[in-house]
């Protein structure tokens, strides 16, 4: 690929193209791994009646989070925000208010998982006993300001990387002319100006503040302090290295390509597909997933353009864009189809599910796209390039409606902030259940994987009540669902070389709440006796 004429960069060959690629993806696979965060366990547990008020309340996650909103809603339904907690490692420990008097609570939270997206849920728990009412839970309202302003700013943003940095990177590299440049810089505009309210909005949506507080600090700090805020800030840049390509010609072209794989870089560091494992797999796949869509949609406006420019410089833009195209749509596909798989488990998730939704109407779309370009291609590329004036101008017409189909693609795409993936979803879905349980005279941790009904393996940590070495002759756990007619599953642990003691084999058939006992026998004339709950999910 040759540098755009005046342009006074060194030529950068192909391999030396490579070896940029490749280092960048070192440094994207070396970055952090991000993914959902889920909720592992509750103190009180989700159901659990309390003799006494509580002074701390906590909440254990898979990852490290960033609590955005706590609060505490009351019996007689009034909401105390929560202001006084404390971070070790992925457990939030929160002061719960004083005098708290009998009945049931519900501890709403709100927090940031790694990969960007806000987390919420609600444990209800009981001091003394129920209340008669029931739990005075929240009805979560769907904020269709937020969400709108959300959406909307994703899909602009989108215009102005995909369309607008691919816009220039093809005037400069393949079409090596000024004709596209004036709409990649409008486009370019439009993306520029949407980045600082699409980070507003992401802290509106992390704190679940109301449109109102668009301008408040904190909005935006969260925003910032998020792995959107960083894609953000790498799109922003990307956005500006284009738009300083497109008016200066000196250095255009490496100004271009740097902008260029910017998009790559901006999607790979955020979202549910660069957030999955395998990260060897994911974060490759999106980098060069998204430079291939870049590139693709990039060229089509400015292609048009040329070919329905007098000057003759549409027919080698356009020969130089046609042998790209194959190698570009291969990795655009291979690298779809890849993230694809990983996102959904099952072929049924498609219709079963909102993000296989998105994606079938997603891939309607790509589908119309590829059968426009094929009948490009076959039926009028050829005779474009004989300078066939005719066929120029269909050829233009056809690709002005492929550019926007791609803008439709780009609104349907944006539309997956709001849609976690199945992959995301069976990950939750496995996290184990867990309960520690702790007396003057010993404690046991309690883990059942997966923690949902069906076949699961328990684990038990036992120890001192200061948290010390117990050497135990037997441990046995006693499981009972009594609400739902279930006695008592009994079942001796073995242990194991890595000093738990496990059990195998066992079959949970309901969700809900679950009476747990575990019998800890130091010695023939001592037993430990602990007892509690763990919440199994459906």
């Amino acid at each position: 690929m040759e540098a755009p004429p005046g342009a006074s960069i060194p030529e950068i060959s192909m391999p030396r193209l490579l070896a940029i690629l490749l280092m960048l993806l070192g440094l994207v696979l070396t970055g952090p791994a991000f993914a959902h965060a889920a909720l592992l366990a509750a103190d009180p547990a989700d159901g659990e009646v309390v003799a006494a008020a509580p002074a701390t309340l906590s909440l254990r996650f898979d990852e490290q989070v960033s609590p955005v909103v706590l609060k505490l809603i009351e019996p007689d339904g009034r909401s105390v925000g929560l202001d006084r907690f404390t971070l070790d490692g992925a457990t939030v420990s929160i002061s719960a208010p004083q005098n708290l008097t009998s009945g049931t609570y519900a501890l709403s939270w709100r927090v940031i998982s790694a990969d960007g997206h806000p987390v919420g849920g609600t444990t209800i728990f009981s001091v003394g006993a129920p209340s008669g009412g029931g739990a005075p839970v929240e009805q979560e309202v769907v904020d269709w300001p937020v969400r709108i302003g959300i959406w909307t700013t994703k899909a602009l943003g989108y215009f102005g990387l995909f369309l607008g940095v691919g816009g220039v990177f093809f005037a400069r590299w393949i079409g090596r002319s000024e004709v596209g440049l004036r709409p990649a810089r409008w486009l370019l505009g439009i993306g520029l100006l949407a980045l600082p309210p699409a980070i507003a909005f992401q802290g509106l949506d992390a704190l679940g503040a109301p449109p109102g507080e668009l301008l408040a600090a904190d909005v935006w700090r969260e925003g910032l302090d998020s792995s959107f805020g960083l894609s953000a800030v790498i799109g922003g840049a990307a956005m500006l290295l284009a738009l300083v390509a497109s008016w200066r010609e000196r250095w255009s072209g490496l100004l271009s390509l740097a902008a260029f794989i910017g998009i790559g870089v901006s999607l790979a560091v955020t979202g549910h597909a660069s957030s999955a494992e395998p990260q060897w797999l994911t974060r490759p796949a999106v980098l060069l997933h998204t430079l291939s869509v870049a590139f693709w949609a990039g060229s089509l406006l400015p292609l048009a353009l040329l070919l329905r420019a007098p000057a003759g410089d549409a027919v080698p833009a356009l020969r130089r864009f046609s042998a790209l195209i194959p190698f570009v749509l291969g990795v655009l596909l291979v690298a779809g189809v890849a993230l694809a798989i990983i996102q959904l488990a099952e072929p049924r998730e498609l219709l079963t599910t909102d993000y296989g939704r998105v994606f079938l109407a997603k891939m309607v779309l790509v589908a119309l796209l590829l059968l426009l370009g094929g009948f490009n291609r076959w039926r009028l590329s050829r005779a474009a390039e004989k300078n066939d004036l005719d066929a120029k101008h269909h050829l233009a017409t056809m690709i002005a409606i492929e550019t926007l189909l791609v803008v439709a693609v780009f609104c349907v795409v944006a539309l997956w902030r709001f849609t976690p993936p199945p992959r995301a979803l069976l990950e939750a879905a496995a996290q184990p259940a867990f309960v520690h349980i702790h007396t003057d005279k010993g404690m046991a941790e309690l883990t059942i994987t997966p923690g949902h009904v069906g076949p699961v393996d328990a684990s038990i940590y036992v120890a001192t009540a200061d948290f010390g070495p117990l050497t135990a002759k037997a441990v046995t756990l006693d499981l009972a669902n009594k609400a739902r007619g279930i006695e008592s599953i009994e079942r001796n642990a073995a242990l194991g070389p890595d000093g738990l003691w496990h059990i195998s084999g066992l079959t949970l058939p309901v969700a809900g709440q679950w009476q747990v006992e575990i019998d800890i026998l130091v010695s023939d004339f001592e037993e430990i006796d602990l007892t509690d709950a763990i919440e199994l999910r459906p």
